[in-house]
């Protein structure tokens, strides 16, 4: 589907959606609850819902987190018998998630890893938009959900979060009234989000490859990294996970000096070798 940013966006298929996962960065972590609610001409058309079973058993850490246990994923389909589902319901539709770019971040990675295309979306973050257009307390979802009236259902359950997203994203809309086209919608979210900018395995920047190759056989590596006490100096890490970001792209790594979990935006990893 083509998309006209100069069209409303009540012309097109609406998605909303949302992931639970197993941890907070992907490769490290896996999705194992997706949930996503379908908006045309004025109502829902069809809701899309499922657990998924990961390849590694979950902590107490990231249960508490959802209340999805162990148990209840255990008989649940793998994420690769649902990716291609999941791509045929939002392909052709504005996507939206809240703080989308974690959730497209868990999501473009299983459309790669399965070998398929990227579905055409117009992709929308409703924390984006609630940021410049809903005075509330702050925009987390539950918090939007309580202050603007909608219906929240269970909080950390991927279905009801993503309807949840939708109904803060149409609280946005209303705001922009007749000017609600997708161009301005894009134009007040103001930062870009489409799915390339969280391809990890396509990505061909050299650093990123490197990097995954290292996530993937568990390798150790040094850096010299533009920043800390040992700026510039070798810097022996654990790499856990690569993060596509707006804001910079990523590293999460256990440090081997202070063994703590750190950020390393790759902008400022001057240079790397394996150990």
């Amino acid at each position: 589907m083509l998309f006209d940013e100069n069209k409303l966006w009540s012309d097109y298929p609406v998605v909303a959606f949302d992931t639970e996962t197993s941890g907070a960065y992907p490769l490290e972590a896996e999705i194992v609850e997706f949930g996503a609610v379908k908006w045309f001409k004025g109502q829902i058309v069809d809701r899309f819902q499922t657990l998924l079973k990961p390849a590694v058993p979950m902590v107490q850490e990231n249960i508490n987190i959802h209340g999805i246990t162990n148990e209840m994923v255990a008989d649940a389909p793998k994420m690769s018998t649902q990716i291609l589902p999941i791509c045929d319901f939002i392909d052709g539709s504005i996507l939206i998630a809240h703080h989308a770019p974690f959730d497209l971040g868990f999501l473009a990675l299983e459309i790669e890893k399965a070998g398929l295309q990227f579905p055409k979306n117009v992709h929308l973050c409703s924390s984006l938009l609630s940021r410049a257009l809903l005075a509330t307390t702050n925009h987390k979802l539950q918090t939007l959900v309580k202050e603007l009236n909608l219906v929240g259902g269970d909080a950390h359950r991927a279905y009801d979060d993503a309807y949840a997203c939708f109904q803060v994203f149409q609280k946005c809309a209303e705001k922009l009234g007749d000017d609600a086209t997708l161009a301005r919608l894009k134009k007040v979210q103001s930062k870009k989000i489409n799915w390339t900018d969280y391809s990890v395995f396509l990505n061909s920047d050299l650093k990123i490859k490197a990097l995954l190759n290292a996530i993937q056989n568990q390798k150790t590596i040094k850096i010299v990294y533009d920043g800390g006490k040992t700026k510039n100096e070798l810097r022996p890490v654990t790499p856990k996970g690569i993060v596509r970001n707006p804001d910079g792209d990523y590293l999460n790594a256990i440090c081997e000096i202070d063994h703590q979990r750190k950020r390393f935006y790759l902008s400022k990893i001057k240079d790397f070798e394996i150990v």
